[in-house]
């Protein structure tokens, strides 16, 4: 069993640190917001830090799942950061959905610090964490990746490592990008079912048997149907992964135009007061629409 640190107890970090609590390796909780931190001592055990730093002192390896690039920045770095209280040869693992420009980043300031880092953000949402099935993909050092995939696999379905530093967020991009289009098809034919006059549940159970069944299908429409909008990633949160993967078509040339038009209606949702609502509210815009 390995010694621990985790940063970030959001609706992800929570229970991803929890099921390493539960496979016994020794854990030290950071959280900004340290009743956070408290809560998951009082629950799960081990010890919780007030830094970064003093989390990561000791640890083999250090968990991160922050919100953005400058989060894993100021967790990662400084006088306080993860990294300046990291012992050498330890191995610094991001489940945050940032850009690979910070990922990179993050990367060579680990190597300065003579340290690994793995970026491997998660996919899967907080049912996945909450279950330990997500799948997690990852970008780095081959040897690093390999010492860290056991204790990735203790809240993973599936983890794999598909190229150097950065790889990781660039196949989450791809996810992100994949979701976008499914749930609004899905939107698109949940409304149509209903200005048709047919049973949505009903549809749904037909057609998700054939080829237009997806995770989305499945996990979502009944919720969607009844107008319920809090069972997982917020629509901030999938803008903010929108705007990273648009940001880096425009670096690769990447052409995404259904990508973007689903962003901006995602604006559309933020402005019907739906930001913390989960992806699967594109319906509520066309909906609202009349």
């Amino acid at each position: 069993m390995a010694k621990l640190a985790f940063l970030g107890l959001g609706v992800m970090g929570y229970p991803m640190a929890g099921h390493l609590a539960a496979k016994g390796h020794e854990v030290t909780v950071y959280n900004r917001t340290a009743a956070k931190a408290e809560a998951w001592v009082k629950q799960h055990g081990g010890a919780m830090a007030t830094t970064p730093r003093a989390a990561a002192e000791g640890a083999d390896f250090v968990m991160a799942c922050v919100g953005n690039d400058d989060d894993l920045r100021s967790v990662c770095t400084g006088a306080d950061g993860a990294f300046a209280g990291m012992t050498k040869g330890a191995i610094f693992v991001d489940h945050t959905t940032v850009s690979a420009a910070v990922t990179r980043e993050m990367f060579a300031a680990a190597e300065a610090h003579g340290l690994g880092f793995v970026d491997a953000p998660v996919s899967g949402g907080q049912a996945g964490a909450e279950n330990g099935v997500l799948s997690v993909m990852c970008g780095g050092v081959q040897a690093q990746y390999d010492a860290a995939k056991p204790v990735i696999a203790a809240y993973a379905r599936i983890c794999r490592r598909i190229g150097d530093s950065g790889a990781g967020q660039l196949t989450k991009m791809c996810n992100q990008i994949a979701i976008a289009g499914l749930v609004q098809g899905l939107s698109e034919a949940l409304h149509f079912a209903e200005k048709a006059g047919l049973d949505g549940e009903a549809v749904v159970e037909v057609i998700s048997q054939g080829a237009a069944g997806s995770w989305q299908m499945s996990n979502r429409y009944k919720t969607m149907v009844a107008d319920q909008f809090e069972f997982g990633f917020a629509v901030d949160w999938m803008r903010k992964d929108l705007g990273i993967c648009l940001d880096t078509a425009d670096e690769n040339g990447a052409s995404l135009p259904v990508t973007a038009l689903v962003d901006q209606f995602y604006k559309d949702v933020q402005k019907l007061g739906g930001g913390r609502w989960d992806t699967s509210s594109l319906i509520k815009r066309l909906r609202a629409m009349g």
